[in-house]
C-alpha cells in the first residue's frame, strides 16, 4: 500500500457526539450529482462513534506546510490537543474547517458501508471553501511530497 500514492486530508467532525479529527488518504470523489465524497473511517479508531454521532465531517484538504499538523492528527495525541495546532473555523454544518487548507468540503454523512475493518462513509458535500491555487500535499512511499510544483514536502 506504500505504492499507492494519496492526498493527504484532516477530516474533523464536531456536534452532539463531540470534536475530533484524523488524517486521511483514504478520501475520493464519488460524484458531481450530488457532490459526494467518500471517507475511509476504520471501526476501532476512537473516532469512529464520534462521527456516527454527529453525521457531519469536513474534509480539509492539505498544502505541504500541513505536515507537521497532518502528523499530529495521525494519532497518538488526544483530540482536543489537536485543535490547538493550526486555525479552525466553523463550517455550515458545525465541522471544523482548517483555515489555509487548498480546499475544504464541509459535508453531511448519508450513508455508511460497512467493509471489513472500515466503514466507508458516503458524504455528500453541502459547502465548499477554498483558498485559491496552492500546492497540496501528498503520501507515496511513506513520505510526504508537495504536488503543483514538483517540489517535496
Amino acid at each position: 500500500m506504500a505504492r499507492l500514492g494519496a492526498a493527504v486530508n484532516i477530516v474533523t467532525t464536531d456536534g452532539p457526539g463531540g470534536r475530533h479529527g484524523f488524517t486521511a488518504s483514504a478520501v475520493c470523489s464519488v460524484t458531481d450529482t450530488p457532490p459526494t465524497l467518500l471517507v475511509c473511517l476504520n471501526k476501532g479508531s476512537s473516532a469512529a462513534a464520534t462521527f456516527h454521532a454527529n453525521g457531519v465531517l469536513c474534509v480539509n484538504t492539505l498544502a505541504p506546510e500541513h505536515e507537521e499538523l497532518s502528523r499530529l492528527f495521525g494519532g497518538g495525541t488526544p483530540p482536543a490537543e489537536r485543535f490547538k495546532a493550526g486555525h479552525w473555523r466553523r463550517a455550515a454544518t458545525g465541522a471544523p474547517m482548517l483555515v489555509g487548507a487548498p480546499a475544504a468540503f464541509d459535508c453531511r454523512i448519508t450513508r455508511a458501508v460497512e467493509v471489513g475493518t472500515h466503514d466507508v462513509l458516503f458524504c455528500e458535500v453541502v459547502n465548499l471553501a477554498s483558498d485559491g491555487a496552492q500546492d497540496g500535499l501528498i503520501y507515496f512511499g511513506r513520505r510526504y511530497h508537495a504536488v503543483g510544483s514538483g517540489g517535496e514536502a
